[in-house]
């Protein structure tokens, strides 16, 4: 028996370690989700980014869209150079930069596509 979530058409959203790469299906999930780049302050569509597995498909991370982002080519390929980390709240990927970057190592999240709710006076 493999558990699997359906998306609204019926179609495969999370496949656990079945197959490392995510599905047309997913890519349209993760498309909705994140509308292009997770990255802070990145501006790239989300049909010229990639699908990333925050936790590695190598460190046993399921292809699941909980478990996915949305990256370009240049941010892809910084995360796995491991400059920062990748995880969500809510949903949403938030990064954590590498100390060298920022002491502080404050996470972030890109507000390009959802811009952050208004604040409250």
């Amino acid at each position: 028996m493999i558990p699997v979530l359906l998306g609204t058409n019926g179609e495969i959203l999370e496949l656990g370690r079945k197959t490392r790469l995510f599905t047309p299906a997913q890519r349209l999930a993760l498309t909705a989700r994140d509308q292009g780049c997770t990255f802070p302050n990145c501006t790239i569509p989300a049909p010229w980014c990639a699908a990333h597995h925050i936790t590695y498909w190598s460190r046993q991370g399921p292809t699941n869209v909980g478990n996915g982002a949305l990256l370009c080519s240049h941010h892809h390929h910084l995360i796995h150079k491991e400059q920062c980390t990748i995880h969500t709240r809510n949903g949403v990927p938030w990064f954590t930069p590498p100390r060298h970057i920022d002491p502080a190592q404050k996470p972030q999240q890109n507000h390009y596509f959802k811009p952050p709710p208004p604040q409250r006076e």
